[in-house]
C-alpha cells in the first residue's frame, strides 16, 4: 500500500526535512513515530528538501506499508508527533505515485517584517530597513518564464541543468508597508535559489543594488559578488501540485497567510487586493 501524508511543520527546531547524520530533521522525527505506530520500519519519501529553520505550511511525503491506514488515524498519529509537526490528511494512492518526482509545481512564500516583533521572530525574517516594494516587484517580474537561474544556485554543477520555469513571482505588503510577502511558483527550484533571490530583492528594495545589475546577473548567469542567503525563518513551502492531486493550501495552517490586508504590488505602481 502507498500512502501520501499531507502535513505541515514549523522548521525552527529542525535542520531541514532531510534525514542527516548528527542533526535533528523532520524526516527522522516522523519516521521514528510512524515506525512505532505501524510496528514496522518506515521510510518517508518527501516532496523536496527544506533548509534548516525553513517551514512548510503544505508538504507531502509517501510511505509504503503492508498495513491498512484509515484516514482517521491521523488523530492518534498527531498525538504522538511533537507540537511543531502536524498531519492534516492521509491519502491512499496508486503504487506508482511519487511524492518527489511527480510534483509539477511548487509554491514558496517568504515573509519579512521591518519592525522588531518578538512574536514574529521565528516565523518571519526581520530586516530593519526601508523597502521599496515597487522596485522589488520590478525585479521579480524579470523571473517570469523559463530562465537559466545558474547565477542564483549554491551548487549549480550538481544539477543536470539550471533552467526553471517560473509562473508567478509576486510581492505583497500590508497597509502600513512594514510587512512584506513574496510568493513564487515554479516547476522546480535549485539549491538555495529562493533565499539567494530574496537577498537580492532586499538589496534592490533598500536601494543598495540596481535593477540593471540584477538583470545583468540573470541574463549573463553571473552570480552576485557576495553569495548571501536571506534568513531561513521567513521561508515557507506552501503548495505542491501533482497531476493526480491538487489540494488547495489552507491559510489556517499558516497564520501570516491569514492577514486579510495583503496587497499586491504591480509594475505600474498601482496596488490592489491580492484576494
Amino acid at each position: 500500500m502507498r500512502y501520501f501524508f499531507h502535513i505541515g511543520y514549523k522548521g525552527t527546531n529542525y535542520q531541514g526535512w532531510q534525514r542527516q547524520l548528527n542533526a535533528h530533521s523532520v524526516q527522522e522525527c516522523i519516521e521514528k513515530i510512524l515506525s512505532q505506530f505501524l510496528k514496522e520500519d518506515v521510510h518517508c519519501i518527501g516532496c523536496g528538501r527544506t533548509d534548516s529553520g525553513v517551514h512548510a505550511s503544505q508538504y507531502y511525503f509517501h510511505i509504503n506499508t503492508k498495513k491498512i491506514i484509515e484516514s482517521k488515524l491521523f488523530f492518534p498519529i498527531n498525538r504522538m508527533l511533537p507540537r511543531d509537526i502536524a498531519v492534516y490528511e492521509i491519502l491512499e494512492m496508486q503504487e506508482n505515485n511519487h511524492a518527489q518526482y511527480h510534483a509539477t509545481a511548487r509554491t514558496y512564500n517568504y515573509f519579512i517584517h521591518t519592525k522588531k516583533n518578538p512574536f514574529l521572530n521565528e516565523i518571519s525574517a526581520l530586516y530593519s530597513v526601508f523597502l521599496d516594494g515597487t522596485k522589488m516587484q520590478e525585479a521579480a517580474n524579470l523571473l517570469i518564464g523559463k530562465k537559466d537561474f545558474r547565477a542564483y544556485c549554491k551548487t549549480p554543477d550538481r544539477h543536470n541543468h539550471t533552467f526553471c520555469e517560473v509562473s508567478k513571482a509576486q510581492f505583497y505588503s500590508n497597509s502600513k508597508k512594514d510587512m512584506f510577502r513574496f510568493e513564487i511558483t515554479a516547476n522546480r527550484f535549485l539549491k538555495g535559489m529562493i533565499r539567494i533571490l530574496m537577498q537580492q530583492f532586499i538589496e534592490i528594495g533598500s536601494r543598495n543594488l540596481s535593477l540593471a545589475t540584477f538583470q545583468h546577473q540573470l541574463e549573463e548567469k553571473s552570480s552576485p559578488k557576495t553569495m548571501k542567503l536571506a534568513y531561513p525563518q521567513g521561508l515557507y513551502l506552501s503548495n505542491i501540485i501533482y497531476p493526480f492531486l491538487k489540494l488547495k493550501p489552507n491559510s489556517d495552517y499558516c497564520p501570516l497567510l491569514q492577514l486579510e490586508e495583503w496587497k499586491a504590488f504591480h509594475q505600474d505602481n498601482d496596488i490592489h487586493s491580492a484576494f
